[in-house]
């Protein structure tokens, strides 16, 4: 089991995520720090903490380019036995984490094991919401039995045969992509690596037992640029792969978000009629029933976060912020997509 965490200025993360990696049941035999491009004591910190240290060389490619030029070098020498995790220097794993992760890999069903991950403290009220989030997406992913869309860059397990394959698909042009593990040229690498190991004919699985925390976004013109490059990325990683049978719940998707920014602009337009034009919010029978059960679904899948956050979620127009908020992210991802607009990281 090799660790890799790129890291850039994570001088305030790094000791704790690799805090988190000797604290496993089953500790990773060996953890390697890439330092890209840094210039705070992120490397010399990791160096006291005992784990090896590769700087980048001239890297111009952020987290896929730095996986690369050691994945370039260590997928080589690695066998049927060996796993690879990559994890961000931002997030702290369960002490589960590997033993669990690596028993499934054993039963020989699964390519790659992800895991499900919360947030970490602070972030004020956007943290808030994105806890709430989080919690949200876990609870989707056990109630699927572990069936995630996404390889989450947070951590993932991979068999090193696996990621010896996807080179080899992207040398042979069965994938797009030059022939390393990670498409340079996207914005979301965890997602397309994600879309290649499938249509490799490969099982994922983030079963519950495999869990994490990660940072939030601590400000909204951070988490919006976070999702902006998310949601567009996965846009432009679709379009590469075109329609087959693997893209096509990934594509009915994104139709249902386009049409989630369409209910939502014509729930609010209502509610904004109403209170303007009729002198009092006065809700149809329809968007009355859409409120109720709209109130019920933010409650219950916010249970494990407490009563407090139960609350929150009931009172509907608080989380609708962050809502309305996320989808104008979106909307804005898709008119960059279809118009293809500059990418910025």
């Amino acid at each position: 089991m090799t660790v890799l965490i790129p890291a850039h200025n994570e001088a305030k993360q790094i000791t704790e995520t690799i805090a988190s990696l000797r604290q496993q049941r089953r500790p990773p035999d060996h953890i390697v720090v890439i330092a890209d491009n840094c210039t705070d004591d992120t490397a010399g910190l990791a160096q006291l903490c005992g784990v090896e240290i590769v700087g980048t060389r001239g890297n111009k490619h952020k987290k896929a380019g730095a996986l690369n030029q050691v994945l370039d070098s260590l997928l080589p020498i690695f066998g049927p036995q060996d796993a690879v995790m990559v994890m961000d220097a931002d997030s702290a794993l369960d002490s589960g984490f590997i033993h669990n992760g690596v028993e499934y890999l054993a039963t020989g069903r699964y390519a790659a094991v992800g895991g499900t991950f919360t947030g970490k403290p602070g972030g004020g009220l956007v943290g808030m919401f994105q806890r709430n989030e989080y919690a949200r997406y876990a609870r989707d992913v056990r109630r699927l039995q572990g069936k995630a869309l996404v390889l989450t860059g947070t951590a993932t397990i991979f068999r090193a045969t696996t990621l010896q394959e996807v080179v080899a698909a992207r040398k042979a042009e069965r994938l797009p992509g030059l022939p390393h593990v990670y498409d340079v040229r996207v914005l979301t690498e965890d997602n397309e690596l994600t879309l290649a190991i499938l249509h490799l004919g490969f099982r994922i699985l983030c079963p519950p037992e495999c869990t994490l925390t990660t940072e939030v976004m601590p400000t909204w013109t951070q988490l919006a640029q976070q999702r902006l490059r998310w949601k567009r990325g996965a846009l432009e990683n679709l379009i590469d792969y075109g329609w087959t049978p693997i893209t096509r719940s990934y594509w009915g998707r994104q139709l249902l978000s386009l049409i989630g920014i369409v209910v939502i602009t014509a729930y609010l337009a209502s509610v904004a009629y109403s209170a303007v034009w009729l002198g009092g919010i006065q809700l149809s029978p329809i968007w009355g029933a859409v409120t109720v059960i709209f109130m019920l679904e933010r409650v219950v899948t916010v249970r494990q976060r407490g009563k407090t956050q139960m609350a929150v979620a009931a009172t509907i127009f608080i989380e609708m912020v962050f809502d309305v908020f996320l989808q104008a992210v979106q909307a804005r991802a898709f008119w960059q997509a279809a118009w293809r607009k500059e990418r910025k990281w």
